[in-house]
This record gives structure tokens, sequence and C-alpha cells, in this order.
């Protein structure tokens, strides 16, 4: 099935990742990229890579540039391979796209991920499966807080090879980007309606960021990974924590606005 498959990524100063990942895509006739922006070298080395078609659109939402991505960039083939730019394919997961039919009843693969931090898989993270692998014409895009969801109109069957998450940006960059994640998460969680659990907990700093640390490092076991799991879950208390200073700021912004409101109202009366 390899032959009926267009992996597609997204990029946004990348240099540190996409080498790697498009190092796993040799078998890919046509790989499409996106980038909305790109300062550091990304499109330099984009265009050293003979399979790839590079366009350029300056970034909204999550959802309307996969929309871009994946209707209006001349893609040929039944099925898509949404990819961030810090993914790599394993072997085992592309001998399994190798097997597959292109028709054989499903419409999306659910795939799960490996986490790694500078090239060193963790025993396990936080990082859920993924529906990567889609048949066009059978899917919806939607924002879904930071990122987006992809609704998926038909079968979905799961594979058991898988892919490696392994984003070797700075943490400047990376703290640069909870900025702006945490912005869309607490506006999707506070005003939007999304009120799973875990959405409902992290509406309470700070239990989140000091529950979310604790489960890394031991319900997950990732003390036994050395510095690297202690770098993941340090990412996931302070990206959590952001969040919470987000709500707090809510929270006392609020207050101090209806404080001013009153007192306001106070002097009027007098």
């Amino acid at each position: 099935m390899l032959a009926h498959i267009t992996p597609v990524i997204l990029t946004y100063n990348e240099l540190p990742n996409i080498a790697r990942t498009l190092s796993h895509l040799g078998w890919a006739k046509d790989v499409v990229v996106v980038d909305s922006g790109s300062t550091d070298g990304t499109l330099d080395e984009l265009a050293r890579w003979a399979n790839v078609r590079v366009f350029s659109r300056p970034f909204d939402t999550h959802a309307d540039q996969w929309r871009y991505a994946v209707t209006e960039t001349g893609i040929m083939t039944s099925w898509i391979l949404r990819l961030d730019a810090d993914y790599q394919l394993t072997d085992e997961l592309i001998e399994e796209f190798r097997g597959l039919e292109a028709e054989n009843g499903a419409n999306a693969y659910s795939i799960a991920f490996d986490y790694a931090v500078f090239g060193r898989r963790l025993r396990a993270s936080l990082y859920p499966r993924n529906t990567i692998l889609l048949r066009r014409g059978h899917f919806k895009i939607r924002d879904n807080g930071h990122t987006e969801s992809w609704v998926v109109d038909g079968p979905v069957q799961f594979l058991r090879g898988r892919v490696v998450h392994d984003d070797r940006k700075s943490t400047q960059s990376w703290l640069d980007a909870q900025n702006r994640y945490m912005t869309r998460e607490l506006a999707e969680i506070a005003d939007g309606g999304r009120r799973r659990l875990r959405d409902r907990l992290r509406l309470i700093p700070p239990l989140m960021p000091i529950a979310i640390f604790l489960y890394c490092l031991f319900g997950k076991g990732l003390i036994l990974d050395g510095r690297a799991g202690l770098s993941y879950a340090l990412q996931r208390l302070v990206a959590e924590a952001v969040l919470s200073l987000m709500v707090l700021e809510r929270i006392l912004r609020s207050k101090a606005d209806i404080g001013l409101t009153r007192a306001g109202t106070g002097k009027a009366a007098g």
C-alpha cells in the first residue's frame, strides 16, 4: 500500500527535527510539506529532498492549516499520512504499511507512539494513540483546544507498529509553544464547554501540575529512565503549571474587576 500513501507534514522552524523525519520517508514518491514562515533553515533543508513538495501558508489555526494541506496541495493518492515534523516512523510500521491493502474496508488506522528525549526512548509517556493514516474523503478536521481533531467517517483499525516522537528543539522554543498552546487550551476548557474530568481538574490550580509530575515519575515509572524521564516529567509539570497560572490570572483579574466596579458604583452613589 505504500504507493497509495502521501505523507503530509506541517512545519515552522523545525530544522532540529525535519531531516530525521524525512529520512524515514524515502519510500514515498511524494511528501507534502506546508510551512508557515520558517526562518531557521527549515526551507533550505526541505529543498535537499527530491520527493518533497513545499507549500507556504500563514498559520491561523491547526484545523485550517491541515485542511489546506490535505485539500489544496494536489495530493493524488487515496491515503494521507499526517505527521508532525518530529515524528519518525519505525521500520516495523513501514513494513506494516507495505502489507496493507488499499481497499480493505478501513477508512483510517490508529497508531501508538513511543516518546523519546534526544534519542532515548522512554518506557512510557502520556502521548496518546492517534489516527494518522486516513483515507481521503472520509474525515473532517476540527479545531480542538491547542491542536485539532480528526473525525473519521467509517471503520478505524489499529496497527501494531509505532511512531517515535522525538522533538529536539530548544527549551526556549518549547516554552514559547506552551504559552500559545495553553492560551488556546484554556479558551477551550473554560469558555468552550469541554468539561471532561481532566479539564475540570485543570481548572483547580495547582492540582494538575503536581499530580501529573508525580504520576509521570512514579505511576508511569519514568524515574527509572534517569534524566530523560525526569526531563519529560518536568515538561508535563511546566506545561500544566502554565495553564494553572492562566487560570489563576483569570480568577484574580475577574475579582479585581468586580472590586473596581463596586468601588465605582459606590462613588457614584455617594
